[in-house]
């Protein structure tokens, strides 16, 4: 596996879980504005585990998927009352379930090689037909505008014991990551690298396959006070017949 592998992902754990961390309380807000106090939620690219420790926490029941190893070994750690599954998300079997979350732009990803527009709209139906009357399906995409056209950025992040170069080019709706990891490991730090892409999909992308699925779709700048980074969106979609 070439994606979020050990490094990657134990920096990502520890440096950047503020976004899963902030857009937990507005997604239990949604929740329960949708009666969904209780129950099964699936979480589609469930990372190093803090949406389930916080599903956990509330008393809910969670299943988290995810196709880092590394991310999978860091979850069944942090939260060994959940369970978690490693896998696709565009394979992944949905039980029927109370909600599905997919946090993170999870969706842009390209790890998967067969993600496309046609296994989009598969796995839409698949959790449409998982969920139970009532149930809700919340996640976010970023969207075109990542970064300027014909021009790359770069930025640098450092922690206690680890530093992450991140390049970033966006053409014809694609972004591409190139990453660099520096993670100490005793006296010395250790190199890694990997690419990531992700397919940009804008809201006019995704609201109609929704609709037409059945969802009654909901779009958002924000979950609850944390506001979204700029040029992403969430959705909420519910299943009412």
């Amino acid at each position: 596996m070439k994606y979020y592998k050990e490094d990657l992902a134990y920096i990502h754990d520890v440096g950047f879980s503020d976004y899963c961390l902030k857009s937990a309380p507005g997604i239990l807000e949604i929740f329960q504005k949708n009666h969904i106090n209780t129950g099964l939620v699936v979480d589609l690219g469930c990372g190093s585990g803090l949406w389930a420790q916080e599903l956990i926490k509330f008393g809910y029941q969670a299943i988290g998927i995810d196709i880092s190893q590394a991310f999978i070994d860091i979850a069944r750690h942090r939260v060994p009352e959940a369970e978690f599954r490693l896998g696709s998300l565009f394979d992944a079997e949905i039980p029927p379930c109370n909600a599905v979350t997919s946090i993170s732009e999870c969706l842009n990803y390209l790890f998967d090689s067969e993600n496309n527009h046609q296994r989009l709209v598969e796995l839409f139906s698949r959790i449409y037909k998982a969920l139970n009357l009532g149930g809700v399906f919340v996640f976010d995409i970023a969207t075109p505008g990542q970064v300027i056209p014909e021009t790359t950025t770069k930025s640098f992040t450092e922690g206690k014991d680890w530093i992450v170069l991140v390049e970033k080019e966006e053409k014809q709706q694609i972004l591409t990551r190139r990453i660099i990891t520096f993670r100490q490991v005793g006296e010395y730090y250790r190199k890694d690298e990997e690419v990531h892409y992700q397919r940009l999909y804008k809201v006019t992308d995704i609201s109609p396959i929704l609709e037409q699925i059945g969802f009654q779709v909901q779009i958002l700048k924000s979950y609850g006070e944390f506001n979204l980074p700029l040029n992403h969106a969430a959705f909420i979609a519910l299943k009412l017949t």
